[in-house]
């Protein structure tokens, strides 16, 4: 087990829908991370910026993006996470990839599609919620819009990190601060957002605000730019423990089974 995982936060303007020219701009900013990283993250639909153009843009499942995760986890013995435009049986979907150093990988598909923008005309939600176990962590890797729906978020397995994946507009970032928070200080878990900056192709402006808080709502990144910027967060996992030991809430929440339509 990792007492302490060392966690990338990588916000980033993306070039719209322009495959080649994110991943190489990823590319730049993985190769520049310390040896000692273990978790990669990188935004929402990071190969292309939050598109509808899936029809164009789509990759099949396991698909060439995905073997370039595989080769940056490779190469900087580390996993990687973000989501990406996938096809699969005739079906779009806004797909996160967990990618471990050894080439294996886990996979979520974004269950709350964004209906403000049109996005469930065109991907199909997932129905399945993802727990990966990586280096003694047990991590829910969730994709934007979900942020909006703690039951979805609703931690019964005792994870120890929530990932947030996305592209959350500048218009509505007070609400991606307020949220990010609070899944943390509900969950008595790690919590990272990682959101991207620039304008897309849309005409919609992001400033980012990548931030991870502990189980206690406290931030501890430190990067306030509204721009691209690499962090280096390093989460504690016996300080995980011994606040649920001192504070013991999660004994104390509701039982619920969530029913999908």
């Amino acid at each position: 087990m990792a007492q302490i995982l060392n966690t990338a936060l990588l916000q980033a303007n993306l070039e719209w829908e322009n495959i080649e020219q994110n991943k190489a701009l990823f590319e730049r900013k993985i190769k520049e991370l310390p040896q000692e990283t273990d978790l990669i993250v990188l935004p929402e639909m990071f190969s292309t910026g939050f598109s509808m153009n899936a029809e164009n843009l789509a990759e099949p499942d396991k698909g060439p993006t995905f073997k370039w995760m595989q080769k940056m986890a490779s190469e900087k013995d580390a996993a990687v996470t973000g989501s990406l435009i996938t096809s699969e049986k005739g079906h779009f979907y806004n797909r996160l990839y967990f990618v471990f150093p050894d080439g294996s990988s886990e996979k979520y598909d974004k269950r709350h599609t964004f209906t403000l923008a049109k996005e469930d005309e065109t991907y199909a939600a997932g129905r399945e919620r993802l727990i990966v176990n990586y280096k003694g962590w047990k991590i829910c890797p969730l994709v934007c819009y979900d942020l909006r729906f703690p039951v979805w978020a609703r931690n019964t397995e005792d994870y120890d990190l929530l990932i947030y994946v996305a592209n959350w507009p500048a218009a509505r970032v007070t609400a991606w601060d307020t949220l990010l928070k609070a899944r943390a200080i509900e969950n008595m878990s790690y919590c990272i957002g990682l959101n991207r900056v620039g304008r897309d192709g849309s005409e919609l402006d992001y400033v980012g605000h990548s931030a991870v808080y502990d189980c206690l709502g406290k931030q501890i990144s430190s990067s306030k730019e509204e721009t691209e910027f690499t962090e280096l967060v390093a989460l504690n996992k016996q300080h995980l423990l011994d606040t649920r030991s001192q504070l013991k809430f999660l004994q104390d929440r509701d039982r619920f089974t969530v029913h999908l339509e």
